[in-house]
């Protein structure tokens, strides 16, 4: 079983940085992401209409590159974190986790018996296709699986301290958008209950020896939740940091020949 560098590093106590890809599912993505950085790629299947077989694709263009590729599921549903799973995802996101109950049972769901309850196929796409031990193959796929449950609800910022100590679950993520949402906030990012919230989120994801996660949009995001305490950080997504870069250039561009119609 290939291992997971992001579980890997978080485990040695330090950050793990990747990207978060919503638009461009294109055969090169892996590729420009790890050379960019990344130690893994999130891919989000919860607003961007993607497919199990996109993914896979994905996935296997991942292989050999020491990049852990990881998805945002719809829901807490078995048939989506086990089929991502099936399919090569070395981590999964869950949204809206808001009990331990749920926590429970998502973690349950990324664990073979009697550990928890995810159906056996083996010589599939997760273990490279090849044979072996069975019993270490599990061993392998339980060590690198990443369980990442998002706060991104009131219920779930009330509940945050006891969803975090559920065993099994890696890491805590802020989901900052829908809290302030669910908050009756939407997008107040400087408001005193919003930052409440963040902050519980830090101290529980500490308290229980996991980590706290977030998606940082631009260089003052990252900078702010990094000096925060999170320490697994998506930067993106894929069409902001494009449309970002594209208004750059031709802004550069209009400058120029403005210049040039002057002279």
């Amino acid at each position: 079983m290939r291992e997971n560098p992001a579980k890997q590093a978080l485990a040695k106590g330090g950050c793990s940085f990747g990207t978060m890809v919503f638009e461009f599912f294109s055969p090169g993505m892996a590729q420009v992401a790890r050379a960019s950085g990344a130690e893994f790629v999130l891919y989000d299947m919860e607003h961007s209409g993607i497919t199990i077989e996109t993914l896979k694709a994905q996935f296997a263009a991942c292989r050999g590159l020491g990049l852990a590729p990881m998805v945002r599921v719809p829901a807490t549903q078995y048939h989506f974190i086990a089929r991502v799973l099936d399919i090569g995802a070395m981590g999964v996101m869950v949204p809206m986790v808001e009990s331990v109950e749920q926590a429970r049972e998502i973690v349950s769901f990324t664990r073979y018996p009697p550990r928890g309850r995810r159906g056996a196929g083996f010589g599939m796409a997760h273990d490279d296709y090849t044979g072996g031990s069975i019993a270490e193959k599990i061993t392998g796929a339980e060590a690198r699986t990443q369980v990442i449950v998002q706060i991104e609800t009131g219920r779930g910022a009330e509940a945050v301290d006891a969803i975090a100590a559920v065993e099994g679950v890696d890491v805590v993520w802020l989901g900052h958008f829908d809290l302030t949402n669910f908050m009756g906030i939407p997008g107040e990012f400087t408001h005193p209950r919003y930052l409440e919230a963040v902050a519980a989120i830090v101290a529980a994801a500490r308290r229980h020896g996991k980590v706290a996660g977030f998606m940082a949009a631009d260089e003052s995001w990252a900078r702010d939740y990094v000096a925060k305490g999170f320490r697994m950080l998506a930067y993106g997504p894929d069409q902001v940091l494009y449309q970002r870069a594209l208004a750059s250039g031709f802004a550069v561009l209009r400058d120029a020949a403005s210049a040039l119609a002057k002279a």
